[in-house]
């Protein structure tokens, strides 16, 4: 007779609980979309010429911009799905198309032209201060990791329900780690090393074409053009 093991038993509990499931997506979906170490490269070109203050004063600005600029979409969410009238499954395909764009992207160990542009960190490095543009917006807190942000807030029933507390909490958790990645890139990039980095941004990559494809079924699940389980 096989022993029920309590802790995996609790363990599985806890990973069936709906707060958990939807807090690990939220902090999963934006947080790859930000993705702080594919941003380290550009980040360095934009403050090679600069000391370690201004840099992690750079690095500060740039996550305090995802900050205000995903937490702003986060609590105008369903004011803007109201005014335009845009059903949630239809920003769920879109969305995940997007992210499906950006996660191929990341497959190849590149950035997305939704996150940087072509000239975007040349422009940057001429800045006295690149922290907001572009370095906030749109390399960190750009159309992907907003349009994830959106999808996400389009499943919450109220301003103040746990799954929008989930969302705040993953932008922040998110923005703070970026800062310190950014803040700390030199260090990061010796000790990972070019050809490290490139495998988590692969890794990230694959797991946000997943998290792609979740998004545009369950867009077409929500239309009705596929039966819900």
């Amino acid at each position: 007779m096989l022993l029920t093991n309590p802790a995996a038993a609790a363990l599985n509990d806890l990973s069936q609980s709906p707060i958990v499931r939807f807090s690990l997506l939220a902090l999963s979906s934006i947080f790859f979309l930000v993705d702080p170490f594919a941003a380290i490269p550009s980040f360095l070109a934009i403050t090679e010429n600069a000391d370690a203050v201004r840099r992690k004063r750079m690095a500060r600005k740039g996550a305090f911009t995802c900050f205000v600029v995903l937490t702003s979409f986060a609590i105008a969410g369903q004011l803007i799905f109201r005014m335009f009238g845009i059903t949630l499954p239809a920003f769920e395909i879109a969305g995940g198309l997007i992210l499906l764009l950006i996660g191929l992207d990341m497959l190849e160990a590149r950035r997305s032209p939704t996150q940087e542009t072509h000239g975007d960190t040349e422009e940057a490095t001429t800045k006295e201060d690149a922290g907001i543009v572009p370095l906030g917006i749109p390399m960190l807190a750009g159309p992907g990791a907003i349009s994830s942000v959106m999808v996400l807030v389009g499943q919450v029933p109220t301003l103040w329900h746990w799954q929008m507390a989930a969302i705040l909490l993953s932008i922040a958790f998110t923005s703070i780690v970026t800062y310190f990645v950014l803040a700390a890139a030199s260090r990061v990039r010796q000790v990972m090393g070019e050809t490290g980095i490139r495998i988590l941004v692969r890794i990230m990559g694959l797991l946000l074409v997943a998290l792609a494809m979740q998004y545009f079924v369950n867009g077409i699940t929500d239309l009705g053009l596929i039966p819900r389980r």
